[in-house]
C-alpha cells in the first residue's frame, strides 16, 4: 500500500486529505510542520510528499515550504513532492517545480485533479523504481557480456542494443556470411569488429573494404587485385583485399555500391574460393569469412536489377539490422560522455538538447557534436549552445513512444515536470501522451 505524507499545519486540510486519500486506498500520515515532516521522512517509508508552503498563521511568504522542499529533494530526491499553495505563492510553486517538484495545487483544490496527480506520481515512482531494477539488470547483463566476450568498446545501455550484440557474438563463432544493416553511422562497422574478435579466426586478417569510396573502375582491383598492365596506372602486381584476408575476415561496406561485374565475381568467392586478378588467366583460392553491411534497401535494388538476387541470399545467410539511434535513446547519454574530453561535464540543459534532438545522423552525428562543443566550449562545462542543436521547439513535432517515455521517467526519477522537459513536452502533453498508453493507470 503506497504511502503518503501530508505536511500542513492547518488540522481541517490534513483531515480532508486523509479520508480523501484513505478512501482510495493510500495509507496516509500527516505532520502539522516541517520538523515533524522530516522525522517522519527519516522513519517511515513513504512513496509521495504533499506539503504546504506555510506552517504558522502569521507566515506568508512561502519560504518555510521553500526550506522544506530543498531539504527533502537533497535527502530523499526519489520521493516525488505535490506543493499546495495559495494563488498568492504560485510563482514561487512554478520555481519550485522547475527545482525538481513534481506538481502544485491551488487551495482550495479539486478533489479529481488531485487524486489523478496523486495516481499518476505513485504510478511513475513504481515505474521508475522497474526501470532502475532493469538498468542495473542491463548493466549487470552487459558486465558479464564484456566479461566473455570482446565488445571492442561499444557503449550502450539499451536492451535493443544488448540483444543485438548477443546475436552478434553468437554469431561469430560460425563461419558463415553476416549481412549487417541500418542507417550511416549507427554502428555497424564496430558490430563487424565483435564478430571478428569472437571468431575462430579473431588472430588472422581482420581487413576492412568501404566499397563505397571506392572508384567503380578500381572496385575489382581492389578487391581481387591486378597484373601489371591489367589497366592504366597498374605499373606493377597487386594483391586484392580477398588475398590479404586469406584465412581471416574481409568486411566490406556499402556492399551495395558494388558494380554488377563485382558482384558476379564475389558470388564465385563464396561459392568457390576461387577467383582471378584483373589482367591473370591464373585461379586463386581464399579462404575468407565474409561480412558484408548496406544501408541500401537491397530488396528494392534487386526488383530495378541493380543487384543480384542470388548473391544476396549468399550475403544474407544472417542478417543483423542495426537500429537508428533514435531508437535506442537510451545510449545517447552514456555515449556523449564517453566522447567528452577528461574533465568536460554536460550542463543540464545540454543533456536535455542531447534528448531532445532526434539524431538524423545517428552515432557518427553524436560523436562529431559533442567532439566540436569540446573544442568550442570555454570552459569545463558545455553548454546547450557550445552543441550547437536546433532548438526542440524548433524541431518538428512529434509523440515520443512507451520507450521514451519510460527511459525519460526514469531518468527524472518519476518527477513529471523534469521528464516533460528531457521529452520537449509540456506536462499536460505528456500526461495525454502517457493516458494514450495506457501507462496512467
Amino acid at each position: 500500500m503506497p504511502a503518503i505524507l501530508i505536511i500542513d499545519d492547518n488540522s481541517a486540510v490534513r483531515t480532508a486529505l486523509d479520508v480523501l486519500l484513505s478512501l482510495q486506498g493510500y495509507r496516509v500520515i500527516a505532520a502539522s510542520g516541517a520538523d515533524e515532516g522530516v522525522r517522519l521522512l527519516e522513519q517511515e517509508a513513504v512513496d509521495l510528499v504533499i506539503q504546504d508552503m506555510n506552517f504558522r498563521k502569521e507566515a506568508t511568504s512561502g519560504e518555510e515550504g521553500v526550506r522544506l522542499f530543498r531539504t527533502i529533494r537533497q535527502r530523499y530526491p526519489a520521493v516525488p513532492i505535490v506543493l499546495l499553495t495559495a494563488w498568492t505563492h504560485l510563482e514561487t510553486a512554478v520555481e519550485l517545480v522547475k527545482a525538481g517538484a513534481a506538481d502544485y495545487l491551488a487551495k482550495p483544490w479539486d478533489d479529481a485533479r488531485l487524486l489523478t496527480t496523486v495516481r499518476n506520481l505513485l504510478d511513475l515512482r513504481r515505474l521508475a523504481a522497474e526501470n532502475e531494477r532493469a538498468a542495473r539488470k542491463r548493466e549487470q547483463s552487459r558486465a558479464e557480456l564484456a566479461e566473455k566476450f570482446d565488445l571492442c568498446g561499444l557503449i550502450f545501455r539499451s536492451e535493443v542494443m544488448r540483444d543485438l550484440v548477443v546475436k552478434a557474438t553468437h554469431v561469430a563463432r560460425a563461419d558463415i556470411p553476416v549481412l549487417l544493416t541500418g542507417p550511416n553511422g549507427s554502428g555497424k562497422e564496430i558490430l563487424a569488429a565483435i564478430i571478428q574478435a569472437n571468431s575462430s579466426v579473431r588472430a588472422a586478417p581482420f581487413i576492412k573494404v568501404n566499397v563505397g569510396a571506392l572508384p567503380r573502375e578500381l572496385m575489382e582491383a581492389e578487391l581481387f587485385g591486378a597484373e601489371a598492365g591489367a589497366f592504366t596506372g597498374a605499373t606493377r602486381a597487386r594483391q586484392g583485399r580477398f588475398e590479404a584476408a586469406d584465412g581471416g575476415t574481409l568486411f566490406l561496406d556499402e556492399i551495395g555500391n558494388l558494380s554488377m561485374d563485382g558482384q558476379a565475381k564475389l558470388l564465385r568467392v563464396l561459392q568457390t574460393g576461387e577467383f582471378e586478378r584483373l589482367g591473370s588467366s591464373t585461379t586463386r583460392r581464399v579462404k575468407v569469412r565474409l561480412i558484408s553491411a548496406t544501408n541500401s534497401d537491397l530488396p528494392g535494388a534487386i526488383g530495378e536489377g541493380r543487384f543480384r538476387e542470388d548473391l544476396y541470399y549468399r550475403l544474407n545467410v544472417i542478417e543483423l539490422k542495426v537500429p537508428a539511434l533514435a531508437e535506442r535513446m537510451e545510449d545517447v547519454m552514456p555515449l556523449a560522455l564517453h566522447f567528452l574530453q577528461d574533465g568536460q561535464i554536460l550542463s543540464l540543459p545540454a543533456q536535455n538538447a542531447l534528448l531532445a534532438h532526434r539524431w538524423p545522423g545517428n552515432v557518427r552525428e553524436l560523436m562529431n557534436t559533442i567532439r566540436r562543443a569540446a573544442l568550442l566550449s570555454i570552459g569545463p562545462e558545455i553548454s546547450a549552445a557550445d552543441l550547437g542543436l536546433a532548438p526542440a521547439d524548433a524541431a518538428p513535432e512529434r509523440e515520443p513512444d512507451r520507450a521514451e517515455i519510460e527511459s525519460a521517467l526514469s531518468k527524472a526519477r518519476g518527477v513529471i515536470a523534469r521528464a516533460a522537459r528531457e521529452l520537449g513536452l509540456s506536462r499536460q502533453a505528456l500526461y495525454r501522451r502517457m493516458e494514450k498508453l495506457g501507462l496512467k493507470e
